[in-house]
Order: structure tokens, then C-alpha cells, then sequence
């Protein structure tokens, strides 16, 4: 175990960010984080302000993992690239999206959002679009980014087995539902792209008509 002398910062957050996603965010308090760590909870305090420092501290870290747009690259090719990025990083640490929807009060973390956000509407704009059309350009592809990963998780089934699940499909193949057991079955399916992909596939067609037009 690291003595107090020889923690810092990054050493905090990123056993922050291990326990997490082995625990969730409701086991991140600073005596366990301190007890994972090897010290006492009051040795945190000369590295990180509080726990909001570490959630934002957090926040900072998985925006961090997204791959921005790079400038004078194809605009779609790079916009499709950033948003599959920051749909895996959110995935791959599920509790990061209640972090990405709240305010961030640090400017580390601020900053970190600040630079997707300006890397998006830059790419935007430098591909023809207007004011107006770039603005209704980010939303539809930031909000679909986090909302499909917010979706995705909400729908993942923890336990396949559970005594619910089971009524709930008894329920679908009774018969009084046809289309939503066909939809379960499509589930089944091999299907040429993911939905994600699909939703990206609508919002492109729609911004490059915006472009053309």
C-alpha cells in the first residue's frame, strides 16, 4: 500500500474511476476511497477538495477517452468517429452519464466538456453550415450520443434469470402484444448495423440535407 507522502491527484482519481465502475458511484465515499487507497480519508484532503472535486475530477477523466473531431477531416467521418467515442466511454463506465447531465463546478472538468462541445460546433461550421444549422446539428448528435448510451443501460438486464423477466416475457408471447414480441424477437436477430448506428445514419441524412439546402 502507497504511504500518504505518495499520493496524488491522478493516483486518487484513478482508483476513483476503478471503483466505480466495480462498485458504482455509491460506494465512492472517502473512507472507502481512502481504505482502497491504503490511507486514511483525512490524507485525500491534500490532494482533492472534497468528493465533488472527485466526481468532477471523474467526469474529467472519461471525457478525457473521447477521440474529438480533428480539424480538416471529412466532417461526417469525424463527427460519426466522436460520437461512437463518447458513447463508449460512457458505456464502458455506466455510472458517467448522471455525471456528463449535471452542471460541472470544477474548471478542469468544465474545460474538458467546454473542448467537445467548441471541437463539435467547429466541425460544424467548418463544413458549411450555418449558425442555426450547427446548433441543431450538436444537439441532435450529443443528445443522441448520451441519450441512446442512458437508454442502453437502463434496458441492460442484470440477471436473465429473474423471476420478473420471465413474467414479463410470459406477458409478451400471451399473444395481446404481436408487435412488441416481434420487436423481442428482432432483439434475436442479425441485423447489418446497430441501432446506434442507425440513429446516426437519420441524423446525417438530415444535416446533410441541411448542408445542401
Amino acid at each position: 500500500m502507497p504511504p500518504p507522502s505518495r499520493l496524488s491527484r491522478d493516483k486518487i482519481l484513478a482508483k476513483a474511476i476503478r471503483l466505480a465502475d466495480s462498485e458504482g458511484l455509491e460506494a465512492l465515499t472517502m473512507r472507502r476511497l481512502g481504505n482502497a487507497l491504503g490511507v486514511e480519508a483525512m490524507s485525500l484532503y491534500k490532494h482533492v477538495a472534497n468528493k465533488d472535486a472527485i466526481l468532477d475530477g471523474l467526469l474529467e477523466g472519461v471525457l478525457a477517452e473521447v477521440e474529438l473531431p480533428q480539424a480538416g477531416g471529412d466532417w461526417e467521418a469525424e463527427l460519426r468517429r466522436a460520437a461512437h467515442s463518447l458513447h463508449d466511454a460512457l458505456a464502458g463506465h455506466p455510472w458517467a452519464c448522471s455525471l456528463v447531465m449535471a452542471p460541472a463546478s470544477s474548471p478542469n472538468a468544465l474545460g474538458a466538456r467546454i473542448r467537445y462541445i467548441e471541437a463539435l460546433l467547429r466541425t460544424l461550421r467548418e463544413a458549411g453550415f450555418t449558425p442555426t444549422q450547427a446548433y441543431y446539428g450538436y444537439h441532435a448528435l450529443d443528445s443522441h450520443a448520451v441519450g441512446f448510451t442512458m437508454w442502453e443501460l437502463g434496458h441492460a438486464v442484470p440477471d436473465p434469470d429473474n423471476t420478473v423477466v420471465e413474467h414479463v416475457m410470459r406477458e409478451i408471447e400471451s399473444g395481446a402484444y404481436p408487435y412488441l414480441l416481434e420487436h423481442a424477437r428482432q432483439h434475436d436477430a442479425d441485423h447489418p448495423q446497430t441501432s446506434f448506428d442507425f440513429g446516426l445514419d437519420l441524423i446525417f441524412d438530415g444535416l446533410r440535407r441541411l448542408r445542401e439546402s
